[in-house]
């Protein structure tokens, strides 16, 4: 007969014959008889493992939770390990209130001075036949646009709010009987280009101070943000390279913008000075003036041309934006007022 072990894999052979009519043990069946042995206690030692002992008895001995054989180690297992770990270690420390830097102070965009402007309109004529004489007017059939009062921030910008004023002073009257040579509608117009005065150029005084803050971070701070912005040009200024590169060169080419939008292209390149306290209609009329405008045909063979290097291409483009009707400040100066400090929030 044969008898199932615990272990379903080891059985035994068990005689049935009576114990007296079995043969001695002979050294071969005491050999089996250990084999089968042996086998039993493998077996059982295999299906119930030896009790786990308690932690507190091999405290020491325990390996790492990350190096434990018995949990498996995948690949991801492994990113997500040391995804864990990189992004821990990459975490800054909270900022203590002692670090924290306090926000830079508001710039001082008061008003310290007003300065008026007033433009006029010449139907009949596009181009000016002015006269060296900055009291003649470009045309005898003038049509008066209106007056522009412009606030300037004479805190934040000093020396451009001061050259400013001296160029719309009846002394220098530099800015009047000048034009205003290109508008971009939506955008802005530019006026104050240096030249000759006998086609409506401006001629800056020669005792003009250097402007030291076109290298100031501070002066380029204010954003065009909305219309009846002034400003000094500088990323636009298309004063010839002639005049640019004479020694006592100052820079006198101011900017307004139209609206109704920003204006994010001049943001950082050009200092802002002042803003329109009145005269936002007039700036609007301005804008309206139809200019000369390229086909796209030109305006490819123009591109060809600059790409070759051809100097025809710049001076072609002086004409562009360039409005159709003469539009030119008939007036300027300065207002005097009894309390100089308005609100900075004026628009």
């Amino acid at each position: 007969m044969f008898l199932t072990s615990i272990d379903p894999t080891v059985s035994i052979r068990l005689s049935s014959r009576p114990l007296s009519q079995r043969h001695p043990r002979s050294p071969i069946h005491r050999l089996k008889s250990e084999h089968v042995h042996c086998i039993m206690a493998r077996s059982l030692t295999l299906h119930y493992p030896q009790p786990i002992l308690s932690q507190t008895h091999h405290h020491k001995h325990q390996p790492p939770l990350h190096l434990n054989p018995k949990i498996p180690l995948t690949r991801r297992s492994l990113l997500l390990l040391s995804s864990s770990s990189l992004s821990i270690a990459t975490t800054p420390p909270p900022a203590s209130p002692a670090t924290i830097l306090p926000p830079p102070p508001p710039l001082d965009t008061t008003i310290t001075d007003r300065v008026f402007m007033d433009f006029s309109l010449c139907p009949t004529t596009t181009f000016p036949s002015g006269t060296d004489s900055s009291n003649a007017p470009l045309c005898s059939e003038s049509i008066p646009l209106g007056r522009v009062i412009l606030g300037l921030y004479g805190h934040l910008v000093p020396i451009t709010v001061t050259n400013f004023k001296s160029m719309c002073s009846p002394t220098s009257s530099s800015y009047k009987n000048t034009l205003v040579h290109k508008i971009f509608p939506g955008q802005f117009f530019l006026a104050g280009r240096q030249g000759r005065r006998d086609k409506a150029e401006v001629r800056p005084p020669l005792d003009l101070p250097r402007n030291t803050e076109t290298i100031d971070s501070k002066a380029f701070m204010l954003t065009h943000s909305r219309a009846g912005v002034v400003s000094l040009c500088l990323s636009e200024n298309d004063d010839e390279d002639e005049i640019k590169l004479d020694p006592n060169y100052r820079n006198v080419e101011f900017l307004i913008t139209t609206g109704p939008g920003p204006c994010p292209q001049l943001d950082s390149k050009n200092i802002i000075f002042g803003t329109v306290l009145e005269g936002l209609d007039v700036v609007a009329a301005i804008a309206s003036i139809p200019t000369y405008k390229p086909g796209e045909r030109i305006r490819q063979f123009n591109d060809l041309a600059e790409f070759f290097g051809d100097e025809r291409a710049q001076n072609a483009r002086s004409i562009w934006n360039r409005p159709l009707k003469t539009v030119y400040i008939s007036d300027c100066g300065e207002l005097k007022v009894a309390k100089p400090p308005l609100s900075p929030s004026l628009p």
